[in-house]
Parts: structure tokens; C-alpha cells; sequence
């Protein structure tokens, strides 16, 4: 039971345990055998480790003797756990605690070799998963209901294809090594029969996803994911709005402030008109005080107008009024629909890997990023450069960066 329990509680724990620790479980493991044996013993000692605090918390103890607000580089345990939790969502192996409990992981060469060890495991799928859902949105998808009489094709084999899809290309960009540019502008994606069908593909069969060449190019990359155009849009309809804010969001790192109170809706301003969609936006920001974010959100929104509410691709004949897709960048820069503004984003593509230097900055953390971050996401995607921009080189150079090895006293 000593043996069982020291090993358990030094994963959970995630450092080193003492004899106090494993004492403290074995008392545990001494009542629930008295009445059913070993095994009762060891699950109630298991059952006592699963609701200490030092498994359910990142505890990161503030050293004695500093003064508030005073910058420290993390222990080497600390940063095992940061680092496990980054790329696995999950705790520290047996190697990377040995190396954080021998005082190495902090060593440049360490760490960097750690970190393409554990990107090339299986479980860094879990990064794939659970940072795409975060900064992609993919999580919401879960919650999208679109209007069964305006769309009774979709269903649950749909929805669960759209997520697919989007991870499978973020997993390849890892996998092979790619810039994170591919994101925005791959010429392919992934589908099995049903997302093909459903973007009007020939020429896939079966329930397996695999790689498929575009020859759309308004389709390729994130822009042309339904997961993206689905959580992007209302139960029944498109959303300019929504779109161009994801876009300003999520691609070009520049946030929208939240609208003013009292803002009508769309279809408040609208009702028993018979409008284009610009021209609806255009009469929905006739206020002042809205017009100046909307200039800039609803110019991208309405560039993706062509994809209806679930990602299919429509025709001005299905729109019953003409579709204007074209607009600006806030730099100037003119596009029209969806495979021009693709091109717009991509003619400064450090603009898209800040943003995602920050998004992956964020996941890592935990904490949102600061103003007193710029220098860091800066650095990181300047180094980026020399390498193509390549997915590893960001992550490495999150790994490497001062937020996430230091932190500061609590005030």
C-alpha cells in the first residue's frame, strides 16, 4: 500500500513526496481495509488523494522574503506542471518530473528538447483540441441549434464534422511542421462524405476524413470552415456582425468594444423592408456612437455573405437580393468576397501570428495578455520569422518566454 500510494501521490502531487504525504493517505488506506480489504483500502486512500487541494490546484508558492509585486522565475516543478498543462492538458510524466525534480528543466537546451519530446507524444492532440476549441470557438459549436425549417438537413453528424474538419487541419499544421500562415491559407482540408456533400465536393466516399484538394480557393483555410461559419451565424440566419467581429478577434487580434445599451437588433431596424444585407447594416449603424466599430467589423462579415448560416455556399439566386461582398481592411487595403479578403489578411501575415502568439500565450498562462506582455508576443513572433512562422516555433517560443516561466510576488 506505502508503494502504491508514494507512486500515486507523487503524480498527483506532481513533485516529490515525503513520509507525512504518503502517512496522511495510508490513514485512509488503514479504514477502508478494516472493512473491505486491500482493495477498499487503496480506493479510499485514492478517493482521499483526488480531493486534496494539491491535485486539484496549480498551487505556485510565492518564495519568502520578497517583496510585493516583485518578478521571480518559477520553480523547476513549477514549470513541469505549466509545461504538461500547456501541451497535454494533463500532468508531468515520470521524465519530465525526474529532470524538474534534478533542477535541470529549466536549462535552455532542457527545456527546448522536453518540449519537442512531448509535442511529438500523442497527447499533445490534446493542445489541438482543447486550444483550437478555446481560440477557434469550437466549443460553441456544441450549443448551435440552427432553425430546423430553414435548415432540416443539419444534424449531429454535421456538427461533429465541422469540429473535425477544423482540428484535423490544425493537428496537420503541428504535425508536419508548417507555418501557421497554413492556417489561413491552405489550398485543401479534411472531410469524409458528409462534410463533402455538404460543401458540394465530388468525389469522396466514406465515413473516414482525409485529406482533399480545393479547387475554391474561398474555401480553403479557417475562413471556409463551416465550424467557424456555423458558430459565426444565427439560428436562421448570417451575421455580418458576428463574422466580422470573429475575424477581428480572432485573426487580427484587434477586439471590437462591447455595443453600447439599447442597441435594437438587426431585425428591429429592419422589419417589413425588403434590404440587401449591406443595406441593412448600413441603415443598423446609422448611430454615431456604433458606426465607428461597425465601419470596421462589417466590411469582413459581409465578405463571407456567399456562405449561408451552415457553411454552404450560395448563389445571389438563394439570397433573393443581390449579395455586394466587397469592402476594406481598417489599413485600406480593398477585397470582395470571401477569397479576396483571404488574400487581404495574407498580404501581412504577421498581423495573424501575433494573434495567435497571443491566443497560445493566453492558453498557456492561464491570464489574459497585458499590455507589459507586448515586448514577449513581440519577441516571439519576430523570432517566428526566421523559421516561416512555423506552429513549433511558436509554441517554443511561448515555452521560452518571461510570462511563462516567471511571475510575480501577490500584492
Amino acid at each position: 500500500a506505502r508503494e502504491i500510494l508514494t507512486t500515486l501521490a507523487r503524480r498527483a502531487f506532481r513533485r516529490p513526496v515525503d513520509t507525512a504525504d504518503v502517512d496522511r493517505l495510508l490513514a485512509f488506506y488503514d479504514q477502508g481495509a478494516e472493512t473491505a480489504g486491500f482493495d477498499g483500502g487503496i480506493e479510499l486512500a485514492l478517493r482521499r488523494l483526488l480531493v486534496s487541494p494539491e491535485f486539484l490546484f496549480r498551487i505556485e508558492q510565492d518564495p519568502d522574503g520578497l517583496a510585493a509585486g516583485t518578478p521571480y522565475e518559477i520553480s523547476d516543478l513549477e514549470l513541469a506542471s505549466r509545461l504538461s498543462f500547456f501541451l497535454w492538458s494533463s500532468i508531468p510524466d515520470d521524465e519530465l518530473l525526474d529532470l524538474a525534480i534534478e533542477g535541470r528543466l529549466r536549462e535552455p537546451a532542457v527545456l527546448e528538447a522536453e518540449t519537442r519530446r512531448m509535442l511529438s507524444d500523442p497527447r499533445a492532440d490534446a493542445l489541438v483540441t482543447n486550444f483550437a476549441g478555446q481560440w477557434l470557438s469550437l466549443r460553441n459549436a456544441a450549443a448551435v441549434r440552427p432553425d430546423e425549417d430553414e435548415f432540416p438537413d443539419f444534424g449531429e453528424d454535421l456538427r461533429q464534422g465541422f469540429r473535425r474538419e477544423t482540428e484535423l487541419l490544425f493537428q496537420h499544421v503541428l504535425r508536419e511542421d508548417l507555418s501557421v500562415v497554413e492556417l489561413l491559407s491552405a489550398d485543401y482540408t479534411f472531410l469524409n462524405e458528409r462534410l463533402a456533400t455538404h460543401y458540394g465536393i465530388a468525389g469522396v466516399r466514406g465515413s473516414a476524413f482525409r485529406r482533399v484538394p480545393l479547387d475554391d480557393p474561398a474555401r480553403g483555410g479557417l475562413l471556409g470552415h463551416g465550424s467557424i461559419l456555423t458558430v459565426t451565424s444565427h439560428a436562421n440566419r448570417t451575421s455580418p456582425v458576428v463574422r466580422g467581429k470573429w475575424v477581428l478577434e480572432n485573426i487580427l487580434g484587434n477586439p471590437p468594444p462591447p455595443p453600447p445599451p439599447d442597441v435594437p437588433a438587426l431585425e428591429e431596424t429592419t422589419t417589413g423592408q425588403q434590404l440587401t444585407m449591406r443595406e441593412a447594416m448600413e441603415q443598423h449603424r446609422a448611430n454615431p456612437v456604433c458606426a465607428s466599430c461597425h465601419r470596421v467589423m462589417d466590411p469582413m462579415g459581409l465578405a463571407l455573405e456567399p456562405f449561408d448560416a451552415i457553411g454552404r455556399w450560395r448563389t445571389a439566386n438563394q439570397t433573393k437580393v443581390p449579395m455586394d461582398t466587397r469592402g476594406e481592411l481598417p489599413d485600406g487595403t480593398e477585397f470582395e468576397g470571401p477569397a479576396g479578403l483571404k488574400t487581404a489578411l495574407l498580404a501581412h501575415p504577421e498581423r495573424f501570428v501575433n494573434t495567435v502568439t497571443e491566443k497560445l500565450l493566453i492558453y498557456a498562462t492561464g491570464r489574459g495578455v497585458e499590455y507589459y506582455d507586448a515586448p514577449a508576443v513581440r519577441a516571439i513572433t519576430r523570432d517566428a520569422a526566421r523559421d516561416d512562422y512555423r506552429l513549433t516555433s511558436l509554441i517554443m517560443g511561448v515555452v521560452k518566454s518571461v510570462p511563462f516561466r516567471m511571475r510575480s510576488t501577490s500584492s
